[in-house]
């Protein structure tokens, strides 16, 4: 899934460019590619799709150019998670009514890509054996408050575990009991389910969307295609896949994740996972002279020369046309200060 607009990384993330078509952590791939390259010795390469918006599809063929066209579906709108997945589902599946599907963010960060894929496999296999959805669940390591939780029954002693509820980002206390209990997971939105598991789910607790999408089967797949997506897509409601499917379903379970992950949300969570020279900087691109800084991000162009000194707690970001300087502390207020730079 690669149709968001995420401008959280700006300025370096924009409507034109956003971060799942990035390399932000300067390793010389986007985040798009790296999630591509996860599943390179699990999942054939003419299996792979790209679900996005259609503004981006040539940058996803720029990016992944192994891919043929008919691999990236286009959205003509964003609604949200939960038409990208049936839509995606349905294309899929009137090639393989057998196929089961592993549905991931296209921008998040994972280390571990032998454990992700041992993972992915688990979720696929239980998935195809089971009228299940699975969804990869991370081991919480602090009381985040910025992410979703998953509820499951501390009861099932199995590796993968029967799911009792969805919840919605908590409060700091809230979210200090949930890691306490040991029965919470973070909601990664990571999803694996077998073709007719997804028609039945969406055909029960979304059937108005199922109706608008699979009312076009036909065209799926074909030169019509385009034309129907564009008159009917639109018509879909804007929801996530959580609140359409997840949070009604009664048959959803989940594995507890092997790796580290992190959604890279916010400047501060790629500071947390770069390395850091000995002042505890975390310097991406050329510093010329960097004297008697200390816990600063700083983000610079390739071969722009820079002369940094005295900063603390600071976020230092210049995409070459946009410069932010701002306390890592005040992080939240970006936002807002963006606004009024807009206006």
């Amino acid at each position: 899934m690669a149709g968001g607009a995420g401008t959280r990384f700006w300025p370096l993330s924009t409507e034109e460019k956003p971060k799942q078509f990035l390399d932000i952590l300067g390793t010389g791939k986007t985040f798009i590619q790296m999630t591509v390259d996860r599943f390179e010795k699990i999942i054939p390469a003419e299996n792979i799709y790209i679900i996005t918006n259609e503004k981006y599809k040539a940058l996803v063929q720029s990016q992944l150019p192994s891919l043929h066209e008919n691999q990236i579906i286009c959205e003509p709108s964003r609604n949200n998670t939960a038409p990208c997945i049936l839509l995606a589902a349905l294309k899929i599946g009137k090639q393989d009514p057998d196929a089961c599907c592993l549905f991931v963010p296209s921008d998040h960060l994972i280390i571990d890509t032998e454990q992700f894929q041992n993972n992915a496999m688990a979720a696929l296999e239980f998935a195809y054996h089971h009228k299940a959805i699975v969804t990869i669940g991370i081991i919480p390591n602090r009381p985040e408050t910025g992410y979703g939780y998953i509820k499951f029954d501390p009861q099932h002693k199995d590796q993968i575990k029967k799911v009792e509820k969805f919840v919605e980002k908590p409060n700091l206390e809230t979210a200090k009991n949930y890691i306490e209990s040991g029965e919470y997971l973070w909601n990664a939105g990571m999803f694996a389910w077998h073709y007719a598991t997804i028609l039945d789910q969406y055909k029960k607790l979304s059937n108005q969307m199922y109706r608008i999408l699979s009312n076009g089967l036909e065209e799926l797949n074909t030169k019509d295609e385009s034309d129907f997506l564009k008159e009917n897509y639109s018509k879909t409601e804007n929801i996530s896949v959580d609140f359409a499917i997840m949070e009604k379903s009664d048959c959803v379970y989940t594995l507890p994740a092997g790796f580290d992950w992190s959604d890279l949300g916010i400047w501060s969570s790629v500071y947390e996972v770069s390395p850091k020279d000995e002042n505890q900087n975390v310097i991406i691109g050329n510093s010329d002279v960097f004297e008697d800084n200390q816990h600063n991000l700083v983000i610079l162009p390739h071969k722009k020369r820079a002369i940094i000194r005295g900063l603390k707690e600071y976020i230092v970001v210049d995409s070459g046309d946009a410069l932010l300087i701002y306390p890592k502390l005040e992080e939240h207020n970006i936002k807002s200060s963006q606004a009024k730079l807009n206006k």
